[in-house]
């Protein structure tokens, strides 16, 4: 398995429109060959912005990918940072994660 994240800070009083944008997207994730689970993440308060982080687990690195390389990925970014970079402090951080061990 593994986890691919993106960290936002985004600025503070922009929180409404950032949820917005990203829960009324079309992601294009549901028929990608490996896609798990999404999963968009609010954090703490710190410094002038609030920490998210959007989470896609993946049935493997391979997954994840192919992803990256896909038409499904071009289309689901396609618009991203188009007026939205006002929201942002700074570029989104990725972290990808192998997943080692799983407790249920």
């Amino acid at each position: 398995m593994y986890i691919a994240m993106n960290r936002f800070k985004v600025a503070l009083g922009s929180e409404a429109e950032f949820e917005r944008l990203w829960t009324s997207r079309d992601t294009h994730l549901k028929d990608v060959p490996g896609f798990v689970e999404f999963h968009l993440l609010r954090g703490p308060k710190k410094d002038g912005h609030v920490l998210y982080s959007s989470h896609t687990i993946w049935a493997d690195h391979a997954s994840f990918e192919g992803w990256t390389r896909s038409e499904a990925f071009r289309a689901a970014h396609r618009n991203a940072g188009g007026g939205t970079r006002s929201l942002y402090l700074g570029h989104p951080e990725f972290e990808g994660f192998e997943v080692i061990q799983t407790v249920k």
